[in-house]
């Protein structure tokens, strides 16, 4: 495999995998329970290639301050945060054996869309997760086909979670503020790791080549 350190910001979405909870504990609070991001699960990322998150990617992944929105629109009051990503926290995120797992306490009582996204995920109306991430390792195959695979093996951050209507692409696929920029930064993924392929086959090419002129 071709393993490189890539640094650009990720969005994926994730829809019906997983349920995507509105939850009323009796007492007026109300919850959403989900998963933005689940393991081993292959995305097809814009007929491009496809994408595997592995298990361990969010061991040691930075889970402080991340913001809760709807449809990525980070311009808006987010529902919740998990600064310290603790109890006192409107939001906490942790890594269970399906991936990661948010739970988020919405103010319904204040804020109009709090109310109106938890009707909409009680309904079942909303059911996609989405999250921005920047990966911090990946491996690489296959990419001498048309079609390579990517595993996501070390993620660096979190930045943010969304709920989102409808994922780009149907099941599990991009997902981004705009189609035409996360598109553009898959291509540049491909593209990236590709010319590192051929960068470490010249290197391999050139230390043989030394070993059998000495």
């Amino acid at each position: 495999m071709n393993k490189t350190k890539p640094s650009e910001r990720c969005y994926r979405s994730y829809q019906g995998v997983q349920e995507f909870r509105a939850i009323d504990d009796g007492e007026g609070k109300k919850r959403v329970d989900g998963h933005p991001a689940v393991f081993d699960k292959p995305a097809d990322i814009g007929g491009m290639f496809e994408e595997i998150i592995e298990r361990g990617a969010f061991d040691g992944c930075d889970l402080t301050d991340v913001l809760l929105f709807v449809n990525h629109r980070q311009g808006k009051i987010p529902l919740a945060r998990s600064r310290r990503n603790n109890g006192n926290s409107t939001m906490t995120l942790d890594v269970d054996d399906i991936g990661l797992h948010m739970m988020a306490a919405l103010d319904v009582e204040n804020n109009a869309e709090a109310r109106a996204v938890y009707g909409s995920i009680e309904r079942g109306d909303m059911d996609g997760m989405s999250f921005c991430f920047r990966v911090e390792e990946e491996e690489w195959e296959k990419l001498d086909t048309d079609y390579p695979t990517r595993h996501i093996t070390k993620i660096a951050k979190v930045y943010e979670v969304s709920a989102v209507n409808q994922p780009a692409y149907p099941d599990t696929d991009i997902a981004a503020r705009s189609d035409k920029e996360a598109l553009d930064n898959a291509r540049k993924a491909v593209e990236t790791a590709r010319s590192k392929e051929v960068e470490t086959s010249i290197e391999a090419w050139k230390l043989k080549n030394e070993i059998i002129s000495k």
